[in-house]
């Protein structure tokens, strides 16, 4: 298995909206996906809604290589989410990143 620039990657994060916060972060997480789409390497960018856990988000990201998503974690879109994330948030997000197998 390689983790060069050019293998393709997929991010999964783990979101929990603080109480109260749940539909701010639906929009959030909804407003971030037609501009992340439009990112040059992103083949994908999913939001998932927990239905037996209000407020609990799982959102899956694919993209062609390690440099577009770097690209995308320097987005203003991406940014001003971040920024929000204290107050929307119980915690940071807890993130995994995986490299398609060669």
């Amino acid at each position: 298995m390689t983790t060069g620039d050019d293998t393709a990657l997929t991010l999964i994060a783990r979101l929990q909206a603080a109480p109260g916060k749940e539909a701010a972060v639906r929009e959030q997480a909804l407003s971030l996906v037609a501009p992340t789409l439009a990112e040059p390497g992103c083949l994908s960018y999913r939001p998932y809604e927990d239905p037996l856990e209000p407020g609990s988000w799982i959102v899956v990201e694919e993209w062609t290589d390690r440099a577009s998503f770097e690209a995308h974690l320097k987005s203003p879109h991406l940014a001003a989410a971040m920024a929000a994330g204290p107050e929307l948030l119980t915690g940071p997000p807890e993130e995994t990143v995986l490299v398609r197998a060669r």
